[in-house]
């Protein structure tokens, strides 16, 4: 199991070391900044999550010293109003943190006037980028829809966020198995619109599982990758040989998963300062366009 491994890797670690891996505490402690580029709000439909209010979230990525979330809404899985997700998500983002939480709106491409939603997200709602989920939308990277809805959001200067799982498969309700987004059909869809900005959410349960997709997608600059789903020893340094340095940004899939388990996947492979800086802030803001 992957904690019982986390924790025989620090049992085994010398008094010493164990203490400054427990002394570090979160990044934010230590003056850090971090722009968290997965995090949700809403109810999960098969459990309840903690923190499971709004301000209760933004407290805990305050604490954590995070300065911006890239925000989505579980509600886009499985609610046909689109238009009324992204609603609430702005509203909430907007009142409980303003100066914190960036929202991502959702958008299905398979369901009426979907462009409409996209409009919406960019010129009402002011977002920066969208958060798409296929495998529970019912649509493939290959779609034409979707390759439309990705120029179209580039035209826009929008970052498509593609999630690619969001649950284990052993805790999944019978009723909802919901299979991984096949990735390897994404840079086909890339490859069609030039400048487009992407990042993968969730997509590296292992290297080894996403592994068909990487020679096509490490091709594309801005096609970046988050850690949340890196689950291995030592697995951020697999990550970025496998992608480069520039393409991995941090995410912490909050509330879904504890914050604590990004932090300890950096903490855990040992990087230094130079390479966690653009992964912790660096390489978000820069695919946002910004200094």
């Amino acid at each position: 199991m992957i904690e019982s491994n986390r924790r025989t890797f620090l049992s085994s670690l010398p008094a010493a070391a164990s203490s400054a891996f427990a002394l570090s505490g979160a990044p934010g402690a230590a003056g850090r900044r971090i722009i968290d580029t997965n995090v949700y709000m809403g109810d999960w439909p098969g459990r309840q999550l903690a923190p499971g209010r709004t301000t209760e979230l933004v407290a805990s990525l305050r604490r954590q010293g995070v300065v911006e979330a890239w925000t989505g809404s579980f509600d886009a899985l499985l609610h046909k109003d689109i238009a009324g997700v992204n609603a609430r998500l702005a509203a909430e983002c907007n009142q409980y943190g303003r100066d914190l939480l960036l929202p991502f709106g959702a958008v299905n491409p398979v369901l009426p006037d979907w462009q409409e939603d996209l409009r919406r997200c960019h010129e009402e709602f002011g977002m920066r980028g969208i958060r798409l989920h296929p495998n529970y939308q019912g649509y493939s990277l290959d779609h034409p829809e979707f390759a439309r809805l990705l120029a179209m959001a580039t035209e826009r200067g929008l970052v498509v966020q593609v999630a690619a799982w969001m649950e284990d498969e052993r805790t999944q309700h019978p009723l909802l198995r919901v299979p991984m987004v096949d990735l390897v059909r994404l840079a086909p869809a890339v490859a069609r619109v030039p400048g487009a900005k992407v990042v993968v959410l969730n997509g590296f349960i292992s290297v080894r599982l996403a592994q068909r997709a990487l020679p096509g997608l490490k091709k594309f600059d801005q096609v970046l990758f988050d850690l949340a789903m890196q689950e291995q020893l030592a697995g951020l340094k697999v990550l970025i040989d496998a992608v480069g340095l520039d393409r991995v940004v941090f995410g912490s899939y909050s509330p879904m998963f504890y914050f604590e388990a990004a932090t300890l996947k950096l903490r855990e492979s040992a990087l230094t300062e130079e390479q966690t800086g653009p992964i912790m802030f660096g390489n978000a803001r820069r695919l946002l366009g910004r200094a």
